[in-house]
């Protein structure tokens, strides 16, 4: 029986239990609708307000799940926009697939209307661009696309779907996903580090990178609990070990401790599990140097390619974090290690820094997000948007599985809104808290509007400091007194969001918040709850005076 691609490429989706697309709706792609159309019960298709805001809303749904995103836009501008979302994907190893309506294939070559040649245009961002043009070999890009997305180092892939592809019929076959079955980490390596941590004296874990189970993390803990190991999370990943857990001593990125930095830089023996051991992480490749030799370094990443490709370590597993955490999960190689005096002051300073500073008269944020952690449930889920204003979540707010912080490593501003949408769409009874600056907010704050559509209801603190406060604060640190172009001139945050379909209201200093939070809480309505701050709190360890 003959049916069209855009059936063909749906019934494939469904093959792949995919139960939720992001998209907005383009003339490109009408075939691909008409066939979701047909799978109404089974497939939830969710249209954002922007091509950015599905795409990073897929994105999103790729770091909750551990499956691939779904995201379809148009061509030309419509991908252009949805390029943020994939590039996110790309640089935080999220599975993510993109599905581009395109132009006819009869007219390509002649700069047809929105033509792009998506191949060199996805490639840099992407682990695999392709242009399906026979529709009978449609189940066969899928399962690829699929594999692709999840295997190894986890990414985006993008495939371009030409409009005339997917309203041709054809008889269509579908082809079935095979398992993939892995070896377990193998007994030789363990033994391997056992023999570094034995001779170790201050040994610290870095976990990061994606797709931890909350089992895994669970078994890292233990692992880490029974031989007293201190256990940092990367930039952004602060969900993989309980903050309560006494082994925990913090994370990297923009709100690592002064103190953590210098331990870095005392510690002789790292166990990476996860992380590439990027910019961010390293601080610029400053505490962890990939040209020094003053200690030692196990690195454990899913996909072979990043072992060795910045680092040298003197040990290299290709091996999932999960594969990883199981193995180790009931290990107690050692009783009482030399380093437990070292874990100890590793905690202490971070439980020292995690106090908010005093001296800040206007919504000391420090204490506002304090107080916010006090009223958490575990399961809760954060989002974060880029700049400044993520360094007091990072900083104050506990996290650990079930709990989820969910946050984009590079660094793109207005992610926090939508991620925020699509984790309370997926999870309708969890608490969902987005921390979004005024200049993210700006960016997409109107996806306000997709989530009042499919009655999603998170809590959106927007922090508002009238400007692009980082650049501000860069500024002052390299160009004193000759700040330019971050000043904003914002508009009635509070009209603005009722007038999307949210509740909102402003809260002026620590105690009108501390009264207006644990009602918003329990209320189950969107809601944006407007904190004003001075220009002068540039940041969690800046202020100006």
């Amino acid at each position: 029986m003959k049916i069209s691609g855009g059936n063909a490429l749906v019934k494939s989706l469904v093959q792949h239990d995919v139960k939720h697309i992001f998209c907005v709706p383009g003339e490109s792609y009408l075939g691909a609708l008409d066939g979701l159309f047909e799978q109404k019960g089974t497939i939830n298709v969710l249209n954002a307000r922007h091509e950015a805001g599905a795409a990073n809303m897929a994105e999103s749904y790729g770091k909750l799940t551990g499956k691939p995103g779904i995201a379809f836009v148009t061509r030309g501008p419509g991908a252009c926009h949805a390029s943020v979302g994939v590039h996110i994907s790309f640089q935080d190893s999220t599975p993510m697939i993109l599905f581009v309506g395109n132009i006819s294939r009869g007219v390509k070559d002649r700069e047809a209307f929105q033509e792009i040649d998506f191949r060199a245009f996805f490639k840099p961002i992407s682990k695999w661009v392709a242009e399906i043009d026979d529709p009978k070999r449609i189940p066969e890009y899928i399962n690829r696309a699929f594999n692709t997305a999840t295997e190894g180092r986890s990414g985006p892939v993008v495939l371009i779907v030409p409009e005339d592809m997917l309203t041709e019929t054809a008889e269509i076959k579908p082809r079935s996903f095979s398992q993939i079955f892995k070896n377990k980490f193998p007994e030789e390596g363990l033994k391997k580090i056992k023999e570094e941590l034995t001779f170790a004296k201050k040994p610290l874990l870095i976990l990061g990178g994606p797709n931890w189970s909350d089992k895994s993390c669970q078994n890292i803990q233990n692992f880490a609990t029974n031989n007293y190991l201190p256990v940092t999370t990367s930039f952004r990943r602060q969900d993989l070990f309980n903050h309560k857990n006494e082994n925990f001593v913090g994370s990297f990125g923009t709100s690592i401790s002064p103190k953590l930095v210098s331990r870095v830089r005392e510690s002789d023996l790292i166990l990476v599990i996860g992380s590439r051991l990027g910019e961010m992480t390293t601080q610029n490749y400053s505490i962890i140097n990939p040209e020094s030799k003053n200690k030692k370094i196990i690195h454990i990443h899913p996909d072979p390619n990043e072992l060795n490709s910045v680092f040298n370590p003197d040990l290299c597993f290709s091996s999932s974090s999960n594969d990883f955490s199981d193995s180790v999960a009931a290990i107690k190689w050692f009783e009482n290690p030399i380093w437990k005096i070292w874990r100890n002051r590793l905690r202490n300073e971070f439980k020292e820094d995690i106090k908010p500073v005093e001296g800040i008269k206007k919504n000391n944020l420090g204490k506002i997000f304090s107080f916010v952690e006090k009223h958490l449930p575990e399961d809760v889920i954060i989002t974060l948007d880029a700049g400044n204003n993520a360094a007091w979540p990072q900083r104050f707010l506990n996290y650990g599985r079930p709990g989820r912080q969910i946050a984009s490593t590079c660094g793109s501003m207005g992610y926090g809104i939508p991620a925020a949408v699509s984790s309370s769409i997926l999870f309708p009874k969890r608490k969902v808290i987005c921390c979004v600056g005024d200049g993210g907010f700006m960016m997409s704050g109107h996806e306000i509007s997709t989530a009042i559509q499919y009655d999603a209801s998170p809590i959106i603190l927007l922090i508002n400091n009238n400007s692009y406060g980082t650049i501000r604060m860069h500024q002052e640190r390299d160009y004193p007194g000759r700040e330019i172009a971050t000043e904003l001139k914002n508009p009635d945050f509070i009209q603005l969001s009722k007038s999307l379909g949210a509740k909102a209201v402003r809260t002026e200093s620590i105690e009108e918040f501390s009264k207006v939070f644990p009602k918003v809480l329990v209320s189950n309505k969107l809601t944006v709850i407007e904190i004003p701050i001075s220009i002068k709190q540039l940041s969690h360890r800046v202020i100006l005076t």
